[in-house]
């Protein structure tokens, strides 16, 4: 009896979760990417159909493992929020809305060339470019917009800043921090370490001034005790 392919059992393919490569160039690089991970999840944390990840292996061909990138931080709009081990293109049928990639000078050709063309095949609408250490790359953030299926330069504004309106937000360098400013009201997204130094600051303002008025009561108190 003659078997045929269709009744074999379908190999199942293996999407791995990593590509062996360090998480960032150097520790300048890993802050500025985990920190901007975490102001726009907190930036987006009422959106439920926005999804905010980075240092994630991306595949953007099904049945093609090797068809992979591992963006720096990448936003999506519409697919639900969630832990995900990969982000495979053709289960979320989303590709990325905006990609960040914090480059470095061993990393520029890759980040310039390879990653840009990439990114502008799969449809990323906003790419940008940060070199934190400022090593290659002047000014040292650049955006990109897509255009026709090529990218085209953001304008920066004289202090360097750069807008995303897919993300509604301004982009700006200041030392090796991305500074991200939201574009409707003006407010500076915190990093983690400002985000805990200002409840360290605004508990001791609450303590004191819950101290203050047990002070007032208690002088009221005496005054009051002397008539």
């Amino acid at each position: 009896m003659t078997i045929t392919t269709a009744e074999f059992p379908r190999l199942q393919i293996e999407y791995p979760e990593s590509d062996g490569k360090p998480m960032a160039e150097t520790p300048a690089h890993r802050k500025a990417m985990t920190d901007t991970i975490e102001m726009l999840t907190d930036f987006f944390r009422d959106a439920s159909n926005v999804y905010v990840s980075g240092n994630m292996m991306m595949y953007y061909e099904e049945g093609d493992p090797t068809a992979s990138v591992s963006p720096d931080v990448f936003v999506v709009k519409g697919v639900p929020k969630g832990e995900r081990r990969t982000y495979r293109v053709w289960v979320e049928k989303r590709p990325p809305l905006v990609v960040f990639e914090f480059t470095s000078r061993s990393t520029r050709l890759e980040d310039s060339g390879n990653k840009k063309a990439l990114y502008a095949m799969m449809g990323v609408r906003e790419y940008f470019l940060c070199d934190p250490l400022r090593e290659y790359l002047e000014p040292p953030l650049q955006g990109f917009t897509l255009e026709r299926g090529d990218y085209r330069r953001l304008p920066e504004d004289s202090d360097g800043t750069v807008i995303s309106r897919e993300l509604g937000l301004r982009l700006k360098m200041e030392g090796s921090q991305l500074r991200l400013i939201v574009i409707a009201t003006g407010e500076r997204l915190l990093t983690p370490a400002e985000a805990q130094e200002k409840a360290r600051a605004e508990a001791k303002a609450r303590q004191a001034a819950e101290a203050e008025i047990e002070r007032l009561k208690a002088e009221l108190a005496r005054l009051r005790g002397e008539r």
